[in-house]
């Protein structure tokens, strides 16, 4: 169906600029025309005086299967987060889990504004398949390691998961490989995942210089840093999504191509972790496109853009000492066009312009955060919260309408995924009685 909002005001993100008094039609999933103030018919109408339209936020990072473990294992430093408590359990989801996990995970994205998610998990096809009733946009990227064993089998998969899932729900899902970090795979592992990328369409998700232990055992394994390491191996000769980069240097920063490489800031999960402060600032002034996400619901604790936007927004003027570093329409920019261009996709997405999708989010002008109206983009970075959001479209469909989410019984997602969690608790401690049992009988 087509629709126009008339008379509506919008983000241009590129400029980092606000238009006022503006006709927008959207037809055949596209933004088909842009004009003064009651120049244009056709479609739905929609009175937009009190709207604020912005572009959908585009999530570069996250793990969209790991809602689950929301609140599971806090107050620990990634490693030990890691080992003893989220693989421990991961390992036991199932394919359902992960259907479930992910589709929470989306309905939460989209009510806080999120069109676009970049997904680095395993079982991409029910990933997919939750993308498919959701209606939403993503880049799947199914997560590589060969430190565990099965390397062989995961770039397979992900060969057949592009067969079968690039291109599908008319364009709006994508596939790339991601090998997980320099710490789960080997040197000649992450060559294999960057020579599949350049099979597909020369994309690839990893973590990057995410905290100082990964630095320092890079330096102690190869006497290089991870980023140079990574580097060495080929990644250079493909377009890299880069989680984290808290700890990139600058004699990094100098050694990538900026036209390539693509820094994904996630505040909340470093400040979280003690990861450390990415920095942004300095990426930005190297040329760097740097994008936004929120990292998985288990280190986050949740899948909230509109937290990381205000996030990103303030905690680099403490970091730099300067109010004026990482400004607001900068961090619009990562949460939108950055996060395009990071995925590949700013050509269809990122930003409200004439024959682009019609992904749009639809701010309420009406709420106290933005009262006065003042700098909307302020308001936006500042004071907005997801409960501003009334709209939320994707290829011209409303996905989200007045706050109720369109394709799906959000109730009923979650009652299924607070009953699939139990039953996974009680597979692990059925699990480790009966490791204990044989232990004990061994000895």
């Amino acid at each position: 169906m087509d629709y126009l909002f008339r008379d509506t005001n919008y983000i241009d993100v590129v400029r980092g600029a606000v238009e006022t008094h503006k006709d927008i039609r959207l037809a055949d999933g596209k933004i088909d025309a842009i004009a003064e103030g009651g120049s244009l018919s056709g479609g739905e109408v929609t009175d937009g005086r009190d709207l604020l339209l912005v572009p959908g936020f585009v999530n570069a990072h996250t793990h969209l299967g790991m809602s689950y473990f929301r609140n599971y294992a806090d107050d620990m430093d990634l490693n030990t987060w890691l080992t003893t408590a989220i693989w421990p359990l991961e390992a036991h989801l199932t394919r359902d889990d992960i259907y479930l996990a992910s589709l929470l995970s989306m309905a939460e994205g989209i009510m806080s504004g999120t069109t676009t998610f970049c997904d680095m998990y395993y079982h991409l096809d029910m990933v997919g398949e939750a993308a498919a009733k959701i209606g939403m946009r993503g880049l799947l990227t199914r997560g590589l390691t060969d430190i565990d064993g099965g390397g062989d089998e995961k770039l397979e998969e992900t060969r057949m998961l592009y067969v079968s899932y690039h291109g599908r729900c008319e364009g709006r899902l994508e596939v790339a490989p991601a090998p997980h970090a320099i710490y789960t795979c080997s040197g000649l592992y992450i060559q294999q995942a960057i020579a599949l990328a350049q099979e597909m369409d020369g994309i690839l998700h990893t973590h990057a210089s995410e905290t100082v232990k990964e630095v320092e055992d890079s330096l102690a394994s190869y006497g290089k840093t991870p980023i140079a390491y990574m580097h060495d191996l080929g990644l250079g000769d493909v377009h890299t999504i880069a989680a984290h980069c808290v700890h990139m240097t600058e004699a990094e920063m100098d050694l990538v191509n900026p036209k390539k490489f693509f820094p994904v800031y996630n505040p909340t999960s470093n400040l979280k972790l003690a990861s450390g402060f990415t920095p942004v600032q300095q990426l930005l002034e190297k040329g760097f496109t740097v994008a936004l996400g929120t990292d998985g619901s288990s280190s986050n604790n949740n899948q909230n853009m509109m937290e990381e936007i205000h996030l990103a927004a303030i905690v680099n003027k403490a970091v730099e000492k300067n109010p004026e570093a990482v400004s607001a329409a900068d961090v619009l920019r990562m949460a939108t066009i950055n996060g395009a261009k990071a995925l590949g996709r700013e050509s269809e997405i990122g930003s409200i312009e004439t024959g682009k999708r019609a992904d749009i989010s639809c701010f309420d002008l009406n709420s106290v955060n933005f009262t006065p109206k003042n700098n909307l983009i302020s308001a936006l970075c500042y004071s907005a919260q997801s409960a501003d959001i009334r709209h939320v479209l994707i290829d011209g469909n409303f996905v989200m309408k007045d706050r109720v989410l369109t394709r799906i019984d959000i109730e009923e997602v979650r009652e299924s995924v607070a009953n699939k969690f139990e039953a996974l608790l009680a597979r692990k401690e059925l699990d480790e009685e009966m490791r204990a049992a044989m232990e004990e009988r061994e000895s």
